[in-house]
């Protein structure tokens, strides 16, 4: 076996040895599906997040143009680690009086720090095997200037489906990634197959109408990105498709049938804190700023803040038909934080 071969066959048995269920190689360079990103990008989709737009010294996006912001890199190493856990879907929930927080934020450790720490421990055994003295890496868990699903895709991880989630053909889409860039040409692995065929059910489920075709997302559009990224007021006209979503939205994987059988997690770190399973919307529009700390250390709940999080419970409440919420809307209509304020008012009405 060539020496680039048996180094990247090393670095996966060291991946899967530090929890990692799936483990590919693929090259560094600018992938088809880069230009597509910075269409994406010019089009206004990625909303808010200008973090998306970061440009390097020739103006490019950073994220589209690898080859440009990291020049020393031939290889990505990319792993992934299932968070599927033993709880309904969101659209088998029915209960009024319950919110919904997406499944990855479940945690009890947030995914940023619990992937890194293992993918650390496949960059320690990478480089104790690597034969290059001058050996340079990366290690990014979503927080490097690079679309790792798209290495994902091109590492054989799976592939980029009509929902924009990456899909692994035996564990589904519940995977975080985490990707490691070397200066080591390493043996790459082939494409994943697009295995989505005719399904569009991700689509069709879309209460916002965020999947505007196949393959393309509009984040101003979709729940996600309202719920989390979005700050301040949320338009009225939004309000209604965001339903008991609080935090997130798991509607596109939910239905995906490539879920059906998605295995469950045996890592501790991603079994659900209590209470976020299903949150009762009144406790979440009360939260004190002390709870709120306490509650969501550690987790990427506080991403939203205790002002995003209340104003998200607060507008489920007026989109679950529960008259039962009008009293506690009608205090909150006076609260100090005018965000949430606006929100009571709104919910009043539309449950009035």
């Amino acid at each position: 076996m060539p020496l680039s071969a048996q180094l990247a066959a090393n670095i996966k048995h060291a991946a899967h040895n530090a929890g990692f269920e799936l483990c590919g190689i693929a090259p560094l360079r600018a992938h088809p599906e880069l230009d597509h990103f910075s269409a994406w990008v010019a089009a206004g989709h990625a909303g808010e997040m200008k973090y998306l737009e970061t440009r390097g010294e020739n103006g490019d996006l950073k994220r589209a143009s690898p080859e440009t912001t990291f020049p020393w890199a031939c290889s990505v190493i990319v792993c992934a680690i299932n968070y599927n856990t033993a709880q309904p879907y969101s659209t088998e929930v029915r209960d009024p009086q319950c919110g919904w927080i997406s499944r990855y934020a479940w945690s009890r450790e947030d995914y940023h720090d619990a992937v890194m720490r293992k993918l650390r421990q496949a960059e320690t055994k990478l480089r104790e095997i690597a034969p290059d003295t001058n050996l340079t890496t990366r290690c990014y868990v979503d927080t490097g200037p690079l679309v790792e699903r798209v290495y994902a895709k091109y590492a054989g991880v799976g592939w980029i489906g009509k929902n924009t989630c990456l899909i692994n053909q035996q564990i589904g889409s519940w995977l975080f990634l985490g990707v490691i860039l070397t200066s080591l040409e390493l043996t790459p692995d082939l494409p994943a197959p697009d295995r989505c065929g005719s399904c569009t059910r991700c689509i069709d489920a879309c209460p916002t109408d965020a999947l505007i075709a196949p393959y393309q997302l509009d984040s101003n559009k979709c729940i996600s990105y309202i719920t989390i990224e979005k700050r301040g007021e949320i338009p009225e006209e939004m309000r209604a498709g965001i339903g008991r979503h609080v935090y997130g939205c798991d509607i596109c994987q939910d239905v995906c049938p490539w879920n059906r059988k998605a295995p469950v997690t045996a890592a501790e770190e991603f079994q659900p804190r209590e209470g976020l399973v299903n949150p009762a919307l009144a406790w979440l529009a009360e939260i004190s700023e002390e709870e709120f700390r306490e509650k969501f250390r550690g987790s990427p709940i506080k991403r939203t803040k205790r002002s995003g999080l209340r104003r998200n419970a607060i507008i489920a409440m007026g989109n679950s038909g529960d008259a039962s919420f009008l009293p506690l809307l009608k205090k909150l209509e006076k609260d100090e934080d005018g965000v949430v304020a606006q929100a009571a008012k709104s919910s009043w009405n539309r449950l009035t």
